[in-house]
């Protein structure tokens, strides 16, 4: 009685890190969280249509990056404008911890 040997697998030899991690993209030098705050800290604020192009955004993602900024701290208010053209937002105060 002989026992068949199965083929060995070869191994792949584990990835070895030197524990750093790269920094993500950066746009100018600021985040897009930082691009989003200054776009609607701005007088006439922004609309959900201006801020989706500039990002590249699907319109539920830049609601969803409002909800979170509200989430965050930060108030903002909808304005309604007239002849039916899409609310624009605006940050009417900002965290105390984002103000020092």
């Amino acid at each position: 009685m002989t026992q068949e040997t199965k083929p060995r697998t070869q191994r792949t030899p584990a990835l070895r890190t030197s524990g750093k991690t790269k920094p993500g993209p950066r746009i100018n030098g600021t985040t897009k969280k930082a691009q989003l705050i200054q776009m609607l800290s701005r007088k006439s604020g922004a609309d959900v249509a201006a801020i989706s192009e500039k990002f590249g955004w699907l319109p539920h993602t830049t609601r969803a990056a409002l909800s979170g900024l509200r989430k965050a701290g930060f108030e903002l208010a909808p304005e309604k404008m007239a002849n039916g053209k899409p609310s624009r937002y605006r940050i009417t105060a900002i965290p105390v911890a984002d103000a020092a």
